[in-house]
């Protein structure tokens, strides 16, 4: 197979994943009326944040929960193992993206690491099937 012809259906391939790596992570309704009423108050957007943040955590634990009931015991211990090692890696990427040199923002970047984080894994355990 021509090399072009074939790195060009490779980029069609992955072209949903792409999509979905730089789409925004998911949220609820009322996160989006929430950061409309904060109007760009940094207390309110870290309110807003903050609470959205703790919905998809319960959506988390939920698809966590769910998923594992659907695996083999050697696919839960994987789960498992994964699972422990995102939430290292969440907490510490969250904690590096806050800058206390970044001013009044460094605090609603550094949530809304945590909350799109959350929200994308979240929706990643929601897909786990066997």
């Amino acid at each position: 197979m021509n090399r072009k012809v074939w790195l060009c259906g490779l980029l069609v391939a992955l072209s949903p994943l792409v999509s979905a790596a730089t789409a925004e992570p998911p949220a609820t309704a009322e996160f989006g009326r929430c950061m409309d009423r904060a109007a760009g108050v940094t207390v309110s957007m870290v309110d807003c944040i903050d609470a959205e943040a703790k919905r998809q955590d319960v959506l988390l634990n939920a698809n966590y929960k769910q998923a594992v009931k659907r695996l083999s015991a050697q696919r839960q211990q994987s789960l498992l193992k994964a699972q422990r090692a995102w939430l290292a890696f969440r907490d510490a990427q969250c904690s590096f993206e806050y800058d206390p040199e970044g001013g009044t923002m460094a605090h609603v970047i550094s949530a809304d690491c945590f909350r799109s984080m959350t929200a994308r894994r979240a929706e990643f355990l929601g897909t786990i099937e066997q």
